[in-house]
């Protein structure tokens, strides 16, 4: 991929460091349809185990993208161990956008799922989601960065030749697809959306990559791990677009499940991601694209401290009920 030559630019020299005294009570942000009496800021299961949740089928979402059938497939045979290993039927739902998933889950009507990594936070305090794992390399390592594209000979060399053009964001909900740009952009350089340049949503980043290539967009901020994918199934090449700015390594999709599972079901899902081989499987030839080969533990307490740092920064609130 041909990048333009640009210092790589960390968001938290501006953004991080203003908002460092910034710490939240650890259930502030929680719906009131929740408890959190242990403090980690997920969703406790409940106490009363009428209100446990045991499905005979486990419906399972992937963070929107694209083509969800591509990803029906990616995801079939970590799906088969998963229905192995809890002695559930499990099913892929391929959901379309960010808000049907949240709905879903907030519904009750998903169980394990994969949420970007902007959606974790409304996820978690809105849905109950309860996050436990992330994709990583072989070495433990993991994360994406956020960068800004634009088309061969756009005119656009810099993020401030952004002013009076047109920049695609995906959806609100979106770390780098809309709150990491937005916070970089205000307080970097002094850029603000709908003012000094334009916006639109795409929906994913998919459609902000696709339509920077294709000049429906004249610049857009996605995460480079789907850019990454792409390239690598052929959908777009190499030199299709220039990068002018990469962000910092930020944590990518986490999974994790509702927070009503039975316990015992809820260990049964998360031994799954843990024992998975991903050797030789459709989940290793898609993501060893973006460097990606196991599943490790993660946190949201610990993980996303960067995430809801940025959110601070751009005034986000939970108002769930």
């Amino acid at each position: 991929m041909h990048s333009l030559s640009l210092p790589r630019t960390l968001i938290s020299a501006a953004v991080i460091s203003a908002f460092a005294l910034v710490t939240a009570n650890a259930s502030a942000d929680l719906s009131t349809r929740y408890v959190d009496n242990d403090g980690d800021m997920v969703a406790d299961t409940p106490s009363d185990e009428s209100q446990w949740v045991d499905p005979d089928t486990l419906i399972f979402a992937y963070t929107p993208v694209e083509d969800p059938a591509v990803y029906a497939d990616v995801w079939a045979d970590f799906l088969d161990h998963l229905s192995e290993t809890t002695g559930k039927k499990v099913q892929f739902f391929p959901v379309q956008s960010n808000a049907a998933q949240q709905e879903a889950l907030r519904a009750g009507r998903l169980h394990v799922a994969g949420f970007n990594t902007g959606g974790v936070p409304v996820a978690v305090n809105c849905g109950g989601f309860r996050p436990f794992a992330i994709m990583a390399a072989d070495d433990g390592s993991f994360g994406y960065e956020m960068e800004i594209i634009t088309y061969p000979d756009s005119g656009i060399a810099s993020v401030e030749d952004l002013e009076g053009r047109q920049l695609a964001f995906t959806s609100e909900t979106s770390n780098s697809g809309f709150r990491a740009p937005s916070a970089l952009l205000r307080s970097e350089y002094g850029l603000e959306a709908d003012e000094d340049f334009e916006t639109a949503f795409s929906g994913s980043h998919d459609n902000s990559i696709l339509g920077v290539v294709n000049k429906d967009y004249d610049a857009a901020a996605i995460a480079n791990s789907v850019g990454k994918r792409m390239i690598a199934r052929g959908v777009v090449n190499e030199g299709d677009y220039d990068i002018i700015y990469t962000s910092e390594t930020f944590p990518t999709t986490g999974y994790g499940l509702a927070h009503n599972l039975n316990p015992e079901l809820a260990e049964k899902i998360q031994d799954a991601f843990f024992s998975y081989d991903w050797e030789g499987s459709a989940l290793q030839e898609e993501f060893a694209n973006s460097g990606e080969a196991q599943f490790i533990p993660i946190t949201y307490e610990e993980q996303w401290a960067v995430i809801r740092t940025i959110a601070d920064a751009n005034g986000v609130t939970y108002d769930c009920d």
